[in-house]
């Protein structure tokens, strides 16, 4: 998953709080989960803490997890997933600066 679409995703959460503020709780864990899973390579590697790996891994793979968790959840139509559309969104080109 992209920088530019896990901030999309955090975007539509942020817009959509006061009616899901529980999706929008579950985004920021994840999220917290993707930064903790980077910032532990230096502990692992630094201590030789090896067996951490595995962990910081899934960390970092937590938001992708969850969007495929959710979106096989939403087609099977067990669990309605609004933001999934911010997910798929891309952000358009942007041309070049002209400045008159």
């Amino acid at each position: 998953m992209t920088l530019d679409e896990l901030h999309q995703i955090k975007q539509w959460h942020v817009g959509h709080r006061s009616t899901h503020p529980v999706e929008t709780h579950l985004w920021d864990m994840m999220l917290m989960l993707w930064v903790a899973g980077w910032i532990g390579w230096l502990p692992t590697l630094a201590f030789d803490a090896l067996w951490t790996a595995p962990l910081c891994l899934v960390a970092i793979c937590a938001p992708d997890l969850y969007t495929a968790w959710r979106a096989s959840a939403h087609r099977r139509h067990r669990l309605r997933c609004d933001w999934l559309c911010a997910a798929q969104r891309r952000s358009l080109p942007r041309g070049p600066d002209v400045r008159r």
